[in-house]
């Protein structure tokens, strides 16, 4: 969410125009198969469900919803930045793009923690691996994300800044009230929980994990340690930018930054980075394959498609397969 001053207005950037739509279409036409693919697969063709199955169910659906609010977003930009759909739809999409952002790099983290489980302390897993476990992390993130963006929505309509095109702005250019009223402790919020505690265990003890998992020579080992690099890929090139931006952008808040100039580049790297968010949903298809395995990743297609399981005893012979 973009807020700035009526004493700092940010330059012209007529890059967002063309830009920001050729990065969300991508992310459509790249992300929605591959993410509704392993919602499917995830969901209905391994069974027994499993505490890994439930995280990549959730994540699939995470991104699903991101990717439901982009055509809003595409028509927006190519409008010059003119909201036409009304300020409820405004703000209900809204809360979807930003909160399922933080809902993905949660899920991550629990996938990484699920994995480091499964390999590090195998026998401590096998007795607490039951799907009810992770089905109740997965309903209280929810739950939370559900108050806040219920919360968000009932404050009322956006009061904005009119932009410099001279059209109705959404989530972006919002007013120094808005800031104090509603968006402050949002952002600090989400800072800390959906940004530095995620990416504390994700950027700083996983690599140590990894260093672990190497010295075991498993497949089980090798293969969550391919999640784990995936992961963090993800983490480094789609999210760690953004949560900088958004720090920068804290700061600028809190008059920590005073500097106009620096007020405008956090502006554009806070636009920018945060539609480059949104491809980690044309990667997490490649962080399902990884888990899985090219052989059997590939049956599970076959099998999706084709329609031609013989029982439902080999989909759970294949399920059993992928986690252990």
């Amino acid at each position: 969410m973009n807020v700035t001053d009526t004493s700092c207005s940010p330059d012209s950037a007529e890059y967002q125009y063309s830009l920001f739509p050729v990065i969300y279409i991508l992310a459509l036409v790249v992300g929605l198969p591959g993410n509704l693919a392993a919602l499917f697969v995830f969901t209905f063709k391994i069974t027994p469900r499993t505490a890994f199955s439930v995280f990549i169910s959730n994540l699939a659906l995470v991104d699903i919803l991101i990717l439901c609010t982009l055509p809003f977003r595409i028509h927006y930009h190519l409008n010059r930045n003119n909201w036409v759909f009304g300020d409820i739809a405004c703000r209900i999409t809204g809360v979807l793009f930003y909160s399922n952002i933080y809902m993905s790099i949660c899920l991550m983290t629990c996938i990484c923690v699920d994995r480091y489980m499964a390999t590090v302390h195998p026998h401590a897993y096998q007795r607490q691996r039951r799907p009810w476990r992770s089905l109740a992390v997965c309903v209280a993130l929810w739950c939370v994300a559900g108050v806040l963006m219920l919360v968000f929505v009932l404050l009322g309509p956006l009061k904005t800044n009119v932009n410099q095109s001279g059209g109705r702005s959404c989530f972006e250019n919002l007013s120094k009230h808005e800031w104090d009223t509603r968006l402050a402790v949002y952002s600090l919020l989400v800072l800390i929980f959906g940004s530095l505690l995620p990416s504390v265990i994700m950027l700083v003890c996983y690599p140590l994990v990894v260093r672990r998992i190497s010295m075991i020579r498993t497949n089980t080992a090798q293969r969550a340690v391919r999640v784990i690099h995936t992961i963090l890929a993800i983490t480094l090139l789609c999210f760690l930018p953004n949560h900088v931006a958004n720090l920068l952008h804290l700061l600028r808040r809190m008059d920590v930054i005073k500097s106009c100039t620096a007020a405008n580049r956090i502006y554009d790297a806070k636009r920018v980075t945060t539609a480059l968010v949104t491809l980690n949903t044309c990667l997490d298809p490649v962080l399902y394959y990884f888990t899985t395995g090219h052989f059997k990743w590939r049956l599970l297609k076959m099998t999706w498609l084709c329609g031609r399981v013989e029982s439902s005893r080999d989909v759970s012979t294949i399920a059993v397969d992928l986690e252990n």
